[in-house]
């Protein structure tokens, strides 16, 4: 076995899985069990070899044990070798991407690696087969990702038609800049700033010559393709899974983007009523629960395309998204407090996401990030940077606590099923073995 060429394919397909937007847990599980089943397989040796292996020091230090780490912006994978040599590969993980088809397959190609313990050259061949065949979405339907994601969601938040064709006009406008500063690798501070600042001036416009009903809601419906979702997700999944490090450094990056978010908006509307004038806000047209229902998994299929989550999956993504919506819709109609309905909404979207997750055989992110996005507070980060610019500091103080307060509820669902989940599959493990 050539370890050095093992460990150098066993840390590609970790980087792959980080760079896609793979939770820290199954970056690192994914890794060491390739390396654990190549072990067990190298421990078929010959007679004489495993006599040898009988000398307790020799079985200390022999074996091929698999050490691997990782944290945001960083991957470090260790082996021992039966020879007792240690080999370390780190790689440096750049901007993580929304890819969720990649995050399925390359977690699928680690459960068959581990089953079936390919050759040296067959492994780095199933690496390179599934780098290419992967499916992507190609740029015009990433274009009707955001029309349908900002539309679909200005809507929710008390948008008219007109307002939801408005804010997929501005939604198309953050994916075009987005594109074009990925192009110079632009730092994501910065480009979020920019789009969201780029976006807001013709919505606030557009509000201000009657062409929108209500800016308010079309900037809101536009700035969610900037809401980081998969970054709180993951922030939540890794704290379940011990990873405070990664944890909080994706949230740390959470409120990064909401502060930029807060800036490029808040610039903008200082522009635009410097030089236009304040835009009128109309009342919530008052549709019913069918028409939000229909937005919400319009919007969440928006967002199924820009996390390049493809076929059958797709659907079920939307489903569970309308339904989590449908949770929090109804709950807040019964005379529950808001609160509590966020925190049953989120609890809901994460059993759905485990019981998808178990039944298709795919992980469980692909389909809680989408399931979970009808409820991220995007809605309160733009009215506490609006009341920011206003002046109206206790305003921005009871605002800003209650989306964190909303956030913070949505967080412990997810860990109380997340946990609860674990918990029953170890035990059953457990009992199997």
């Amino acid at each position: 076995m050539d370890y050095e060429v093992l460990l150098d394919l066993v840390t590609e397909l970790g980087y792959q899985l980080a760079i896609s937007g793979a939770e820290t847990f199954r970056v690192e599980e994914s890794i060491v069990r390739i390396l654990d089943a190549y072990r067990s397989e190298d421990s078929c040796l010959s007679d004489g070899q495993e006599s040898f292996e009988k000398n307790a020091s020799h079985r200390e230090f022999g074996s091929l044990k698999a050490q691997a780490f990782s944290i945001p912006n960083c991957l470090i994978v260790s082996i021992r070798t039966p020879k007792g040599e240690s080999l370390t590969r780190m790689r440096r993980v750049g901007f993580h991407g929304n890819d969720l088809d990649a995050v399925e397959h390359f977690s699928n190609l680690s459960r068959r690696i581990c089953q079936e313990k390919p050759d040296i050259d067959t492994l780095n061949c199933w690496i390179e087969d599934t780098k290419k065949d992967h499916l992507t979405y190609c740029f015009p339907f990433l274009l009707l990702g955001s029309y349908l994601a900002a539309g679909g969601f200005c809507i929710l938040f008390g948008g008219s038609f007109k307002d939801a064709f408005c804010s997929g006009i501005c939604g198309l406008i953050i994916t075009l800049v987005g594109c074009f500063l990925d192009r110079f690798r632009t730092n994501p501070f910065f480009w979020t700033i920019l789009a969201s600042f780029v976006m807001a001036i013709p919505a606030y416009a557009m509000g201000v010559w009657g062409i929108a009903d209500n800016s308010d809601a079309v900037v809101i419906g536009a700035l969610m393709l900037l809401v980081p979702g998969l970054l709180f997700t993951n922030a939540m999944r890794d704290i379940i899974y011990g990873d405070t490090n990664s944890g909080l450094n994706r949230i740390v990056q959470v409120f990064l983007t909401a502060v930029a978010i807060a800036l490029g908006a808040g610039a903008a509307w200082n522009f635009t009523v410097s030089f236009l004038g304040a835009s009128p806000l109309n009342t919530d047209p008052g549709y019913t629960y069918l028409i939000h229902a229909a937005a919400c998994f319009i919007g969440c299929a928006g967002f199924s395309i820009l996390f390049n989550i493809h076929g059958f999956g797709l659907l079920i993504c939307c489903l569970g998204g309308m339904l989590s919506w449908t949770v929090y819709y109804f709950t807040t109609r019964s005379g529950i407090s808001e609160l509590t309905a966020y925190f049953l909404a989120a609890a809901f979207a994460a059993i759905y996401s485990e019981t998808m997750a178990r039944i298709r055989k795919f992980p469980t992110i692909s389909y809680l990030v989408v399931s979970i996005f009808p409820m991220l507070p995007g809605a309160g980060v733009y009215y506490t940077m609006n009341y920011i610019v206003l002046g109206e500091m206790s305003l921005v103080a009871e605002q800003g606590l209650y989306t964190i307060a909303i956030a913070g509820l949505m967080a412990v669902a997810i860990l109380l099923v997340s946990t609860v989940v674990r918990l029953y599959f170890y035990d059953r493990m457990k009992s199997d073995a």
